[in-house]
């Protein structure tokens, strides 16, 4: 006589049996118990003698939770959340005489995003006044002095790739989708490749996305080089 499956309850024949977890079962019902995801021997855990797939299996002690994309941005979440209210905090001390702040991570971050921003400020300021510059000059007249040496009044030429250069450097692609919090990030989406990208820290990044042109910080976990 077949055994009844550990599931559905319905009769298991052989050539489709699988014996674990001391019961029977088909091999589409031998699945998780919350998500339902298809298991297998080599990847069940069991719990009270049902099967669970790694991300649901029930904890009965502290174990290392896995880098997944949701958990990392609850992490991400929740460190926004934090400088955020560092950031509050901070504002609000500034009028009760402190005069000396203290150089930590996430000031020194918001330091170089801050100097990063007036950079490329300054890159656009210069080339609207390259453009508003860039008049041609008056006829000159014979009768008008003429330097005695003309190289001390010219200027080194400064062109565009000198100042502002386009998207390069090194290269990372996107492995998850990626929302910006903040006004100083860049939004990605699962294969955006970002270039001429600067480490800031060990959580974040500095770069341009090449499919929206966009500069700013970046999540260090959500790419991988190129």
């Amino acid at each position: 006589m077949n055994p009844p499956c550990g599931r559905c309850n319905k009769p298991v024949y052989p050539t489709e049996k699988i014996n674990c977890l001391d019961k029977y079962w088909h091999k589409g019902c031998f699945s998780c118990e919350v998500c339902k995801m298809a298991l297998s021997m080599n990847n069940y855990k069991g719990f009270e003698k049902k099967p669970y797939c790694s991300m649901h299996y029930p904890k009965t002690s502290f174990t290392i939770v896995a880098d997944t994309p949701e958990n990392l941005r609850l992490k991400q979440q929740t460190m926004l959340n934090s400088q955020a209210l560092y950031k509050e905090d901070f504002e609000k001390s500034k009028g009760k005489g402190f005069s000396v702040v203290v150089d930590t991570p996430e000031m020194q971050r918001l330091k170089k995003t801050q100097d990063q921003i007036s950079n490329i400020k300054y890159h656009e300021d210069f080339e609207k006044s390259k453009v508003r510059s860039d008049a041609p000059p008056p006829e000159n007249r014979q009768d008008e002095e003429q330097p005695s040496n003309p190289e001390r009044f010219m200027q080194p030429a400064v062109t565009p790739a000198a100042v502002a250069p386009p998207c390069g450097g090194k290269r990372y692609q996107a492995l998850y989708s990626y929302t910006a919090a903040e006004a100083d990030e860049v939004s990605l989406l699962e294969g955006d490749v970002i270039s001429d990208v600067e480490q800031i820290d060990e959580g974040w990044m500095f770069g341009c996305n090449q499919r929206t042109g966009q500069r700013g910080l970046l999540p260090a976990n959500y790419v991988r080089p190129v």
